[in-house]
């Protein structure tokens, strides 16, 4: 197939594009740059320059392809509202350069929008009334187009934290308060649990999905159910020397910042049906052993 990807040259889009061309597909990956292009090229991908702003630049780089892998989203806390409207805008182009021809549409959406303290399936419902729901239309435009726009739309929930080399995602940033602060922190008594998946675990997902992926389907990249908060506090206490402590929401605040709430969110989520139905067995290493091996050096 060829592939038209967004975000090819980001964290799960660079080991995505190696193995789409591993496994036979030409690879067309959006390119905002001269650097992004440049490291599309060196992929042995064809860039396509464009932005997830530039409507037309999406259109036709859909239109081009036998498929799509919506990976890119701009990560602007301070709008992320913004940033939720234009993604929804961007999958709406993708999504109508392929209405009517059964091609897959293929975005990343995440576990952590499902219901709190439960483990989430992939049929689980989810929490509409959290904050960032915002971002729920995007998936709910795929299924749309699943549904009536004869568009093979999935959606592939990632876990909080996908993890490996170059991650610049929440872990890093929890390392660096524990650092500046002096203390590890988990939240009350550390049960809150978090999914975890290696980068290259939830590429080769987004490949499947697409190669095989069911019209209007959910698929979760978790590799581990759920690991501790006190498990992940006290690893992170170890290697730095600092001590690890239990803290209320309200104590954690002024040490995590907004951290605090994402630190206690239980998140447990299951990846049963996506491995059944897709064949998806993740080889990775775990959370704790990637960190301890790679996120203190």
């Amino acid at each position: 197939m060829r592939v038209f990807v967004t975000g090819a040259s980001g964290y799960i889009g660079q080991p995505l594009v190696d193995d789409l061309i591993k496994h036979g597909h030409q690879v067309v990956g959006l390119a905002r740059n001269d650097a992004s292009a440049e490291r599309i090229s060196k992929a042995g991908a064809e860039p396509h320059r464009g932005s997830l702003t530039d409507l037309d630049s999406l259109q036709s780089g859909a239109a081009a392809c036998d498929g799509v892998i919506h990976l890119a989203f701009i990560h602007d806390f301070s709008d992320y509202a913004g940033a939720a409207t234009t993604d929804q805008a961007a999958i709406e182009a993708m999504g109508n350069a392929l209405a009517g021809t059964g091609k897959p549409l293929v975005i990343a959406s995440g576990t952590a929008f499902c219901a709190a303290g439960e483990l989430a399936t992939e049929d689980a419902e989810p929490d509409r009334n959290m904050p960032m729901a915002i971002r729920l239309k995007s998936a709910d435009l795929v299924y749309a187009f699943s549904r009536d726009k004869n568009v093979r739309g999935t959606v592939v929930r990632l876990p909080p934290t996908v993890h490996g080399s170059g991650d610049a995602g929440l872990i890093p940033r929890y390392i660096d308060a524990a650092r500046a602060a002096g203390v590890a922190v988990y939240i009350d008594d550390g049960h809150a649990r978090w999914p975890a998946a290696h980068r290259v675990d939830a590429a080769r997902l987004f490949r499947l999905a697409l190669e095989k992926g069911a019209a209007g389907a959910t698929y979760h990249a978790v590799a581990e159910q759920g690991v501790s908060w006190k498990e992940i506090a006290g690893l992170v206490g170890k290697k730095l020397g600092v001590p690890v402590q239990g803290k209320t929401l309200e104590e954690a605040g002024p040490v995590l910042g907004f951290l605090a709430n994402v630190v206690g969110r239980d998140n447990p989520a299951s990846s049963d049906k996506t491995q059944k139905e897709l064949g998806w067995h993740p080889t990775g290493p775990g959370l704790l052993e990637d960190m301890e091996a790679h996120y203190f050096s």
